[in-house]
């Protein structure tokens, strides 16, 4: 071959290899832009020959391999969580266990997480014990705040403030429960848990057929209340009936009346600082407390078997001789649980009735006394994010209310879920209060809230010393850090 022929031939491979090379580029880029959703660049001035041949697509379905929008409950019914599972420690056994896990279950299946739930009667101690091992649930559940405080400081508990934000909690409670549920961390104030299941303790139950009949009203003011009870001393009858017996715990039904006066006679903050030790038993807002407890507690007159018979008569057996014919006392202070003591037979809104006990100083509105059960998350994990807030919704609470047994401080919770019509009552009482706070010796250490405040009290309630020796005794028993 001649070297003229062999320049030509190369010259034509150069310029054949170019051609095919910028071909195999514009494929490629019009391959890469339909990828990623975008049309290849049009010429200034007009449209692809793509454009105009290509029907109008619809959006594209978004891809089930990210993480679904929206928050980690909606994600979680969505099925993004689907196989995993979350696993409960708390106190709920029995009857509640039941209850609880009827109340859970459609969650379950709508998410496919799996709840696996511990029930424990002994949850103090099993939960610590769990944590000192490193076995720590991924959701503990506190019926005890004050318990749950310090796993929070100790760095044991997450901030669910990380996920759920002040509005959207704003949205579901009043925001006394977001306050309690607010508590000392290792690098702050945090939010230590989310509440579930409530009861209410600001009650009074009364005969309310004879109470009708013997023409009483039910007070909206404390000097109503004690203008009610001179008039039933007036008729002959003794208006209050009260125990504080219970055992090796005697002396817990009168601490309710401390704090429900305290409540009702001093601000939020002066009751916080006072069940967290920063301000004295002995201090002139807690003796004021004692006081007004004390005249209905030492006048003869108005209680059923005598001032000095209050630690003889055990709690439960407390309302009973209100149910007699006549009745022999017409007024019981305690919690919507006290029904469980009730003769067998009574009937709602037949044999009896309730009311709110009355505020004292309209300056603090009308406050409600509560006890209940705190979620607190342990472990952090997607699934167990969107269980708590899962708990943060009433529907959490919806079958427990339906077979009865529970109140619900969520505010999206329906009167017309409550199965129970007492229940939907106190309900309603509960939407009227103005701020909550929970039962104040459960918020103590235990050498107070469960020690000596009860033992104080029987001291003081059988005369056998004064508030001067026992106040200062009970902040001297407070532990020192």
């Amino acid at each position: 071959m001649s070297t003229r022929n062999l320049f030509w031939l190369t010259i034509v491979f150069i310029v054949s290899t170019l051609f095919i090379l910028s071909a195999c580029s514009s494929a490629t880029t019009d391959e890469q832009a339909a990828a990623e959703g975008t049309a290849p660049a049009a010429d200034e001035g007009g449209e692809t020959e793509a454009e105009e041949a290509a029907p109008a697509q619809e959006p594209a379905e978004e891809s089930d391999s990210g993480p679904a929008s929206g928050s980690y409950y909606e994600r979680a019914l969505a099925g993004e969580f689907t196989g995993t599972t979350v696993e409960i420690l708390g106190p709920f056994t029995d009857e509640d266990e039941v209850k609880f896990l009827e109340s859970i279950k459609s969650f379950e299946e709508q998410s496919g997480i799996d709840i696996q739930y511990s029930g424990v009667s002994g949850f103090d101690s099993a939960i610590s014990v769990r944590v000192d091992a490193g076995d720590i649930p991924d959701i503990a559940n506190f019926a005890q705040p004050g318990l749950l405080a310090r796993f929070v400081q100790e760095g044991h508990v997450l901030d669910v403030g990380s996920f759920l934000d002040e509005e959207y909690m704003q949205g579901q409670y009043d925001q006394s429960w977001i306050d309690m549920a607010t508590m000392q961390g290792p690098d702050g104030p945090m939010l230590g848990g989310v509440w579930q299941r409530i009861n209410g303790k600001s009650l009074i139950w009364y005969p309310i057929e004879e109470f009708q009949a013997a023409g009483y009203e039910i007070p909206t003011t404390w000097e109503e209340m004690l203008t009610l009870s001179d008039q039933i001393v007036a008729d002959g009858d003794t208006p209050w009936c009260i125990g504080i017996g219970s055992g090796a715990a005697t002396g817990w039904p009168a601490t309710d009346w401390i704090e429900e006066i305290m409540l009702r006679t001093t601000s939020l903050e002066q009751y916080d600082a006072w069940t967290q030790g920063e301000l004295p038993f002995d201090s002139p807002e807690v003796r004021n407390a004692f006081d007004i407890m004390a005249n209905i507690f030492f006048n003869e007159d108005y209680v059923y078997g005598g001032s000095n018979n209050l630690i003889g008569i055990e709690f439960g057996d407390a309302p009973v001789p209100m149910f007699e014919d006549p009745p022999q006392c017409w007024l019981h202070k305690q919690g919507n649980f006290i029904t469980n003591f009730f003769p067998a037979g009574v009937e709602a809104g037949k044999d009896y009735g309730f009311f709110y006990l009355p505020p004292i100083d309209e300056e603090y509105g009308r406050p409600f006394l509560v006890g209940g059960d705190i979620m607190a998350m342990m472990q952090d994990r997607d699934e167990v994010r969107a269980v708590m807030e899962f708990f943060t919704r009433g529907e959490s609470l919806k079958g427990w209310l339906e077979a009865g047994g529970a109140l619900s401080p969520h505010l999206d919770a329906e009167l017309d879920w409550y199965g129970d019509d007492t229940e939907r009552g106190i309900a309603q009482i509960l939407k009227e209060s103005t701020s909550f706070r929970y039962d104040g010796s459960d918020l103590m250490p235990g050498q107070v809230g469960t020690g000596t405040f009860w033992t104080g009290l029987v001291s003081y309630l059988t005369g056998a010393a004064s508030l001067d020796t026992i106040l200062p005794e009970i902040d001297a028993s407070w532990p020192q850090d």
